[in-house]
């Protein structure tokens, strides 16, 4: 299934909805008698018709009026960490508007995005955007960070509409942009900062939230893995969870799982990886053997021809030069976790 549905109502917008479906790689719906002559899929009511696509794509996009567009979406809108970006358009694409999810989901770029097809305006009604200043939750999804606590955004925000100057605990300096000449203060130790202030919290560590600290996770920790064969994923997912929480590594930062490229077909790391939702990387044994790790094995160079698994390939694949958690064992398993450079 493609990523945007797009929806028209007249023949005019069945043609517009063609070329935007075109541009976009979308799936074109139209009415019944109008889905032929443009390459659309049929419908009988669009109101029925949403009930199928709404959580089925990540964006939506509607050649009609706004109204009719509120109406068809109303009954699926559930929050705005999980709906999808809706906009919506007059069929001669004058004026794009961003009707839902205009940051987390990206309707506010999408309206952008295909008022540039149409030759149009995108109508864009979220306050940081009229106001010209940067939203937290927008610079969040553009450097790819997990937010913690989606219910701190509205407290960040009217900080910086405000003018009021934002704290920001960012010792790594992982959040892209200069804040810093946005009147935000950095703040240098944990025990530094003022609660009583709305404040921007990175960490790859598990962190309370507040009202007011919006807490960020950077995708930096990578984590390698070893195993049996046949080792089931439960297992190796324990393994993970298990030590995550032991050095309070928070799971939202996790980058992805690198191993061996032996282990390709290994069910349980495969499983795990999805479960996780971070992407699995495999390295050629010539590439682990370089790498240079604080616990060799005597009993993993003689089985797989290197001396480390995990370790290697967590160090490898993060670039980093010492291990941020050494190999730690369950049955069947390994685990080794390394901080992104």
């Amino acid at each position: 299934m493609k990523r945007t549905a797009i929806y028209a109502l007249t023949t005019q917008g069945g043609r517009l909805g063609r070329r935007i479906a075109e541009k976009l790689d979308g799936d074109l719906f139209l009415p019944r008698e109008l889905a032929e002559a443009h390459g659309g899929k049929p419908f009988d009511r669009i109101i029925d018709l949403l009930e199928k696509t709404f959580a089925g794509y990540r964006s939506h996009v509607f050649v009609t009026a706004v109204g009719i567009a509120v109406r068809a979406i109303a009954p699926h809108i559930r929050s705005k960490t999980r709906d999808p970006a809706v906009v919506a358009l007059d069929h001669r694409g004058k004026y794009v508007v961003s009707v839902l999810s205009g940051h987390l989901g990206g309707a506010n770029q999408l309206a952008r995005e295909v008022a540039a097809i149409t030759g149009g305006s995108p109508v864009v009604t979220t306050a940081t955007d009229t106001e010209g200043v940067v939203s937290v939750d927008l610079l969040a999804v553009q450097e790819g960070f997990s937010i913690d606590n989606h219910s701190a955004i509205k407290a960040v925000n009217m900080a910086i509409l405000n003018g009021e100057p934002v704290q920001v605990y960012d010792p790594e300096r992982r959040l892209g942009g200069d804040w810093s000449g946005m009147g935000w203060s950095s703040v240098a130790e944990e025990g530094d900062w003022d609660p009583s202030r709305p404040c921007v919290w990175v960490t790859w560590k598990i962190a309370n939230p507040s009202s007011k600290r919006l807490v960020l996770h950077p995708p930096v920790l990578v984590a390698g893995v070893g195993c049996n064969r046949r080792t089931e994923a439960k297992e190796i997912l324990n393994l993970v969870e298990s030590t995550f929480l032991a050095h309070a590594l928070s799971l939202s930062s996790l980058l992805c799982i690198a191993t061996i490229e032996e282990k390709q077909g290994e069910e349980g790391i495969i499983e795990s990886a999805s479960h996780l939702n971070v992407p699995l990387f495999f390295f050629e044994a010539s590439r682990l053997r370089t790498v240079e790790v604080p616990n060799p094995s005597v009993t993993v160079k003689k089985h797989m021809g290197v001396s480390s698994v995990c370790e290697a390939a967590a160090l490898l694949k993060a670039g980093a030069k010492t291990i941020l958690v050494p190999k730690t064992r369950s049955r069947n398993a390994t685990l080794a976790v390394a901080l992104q450079c």
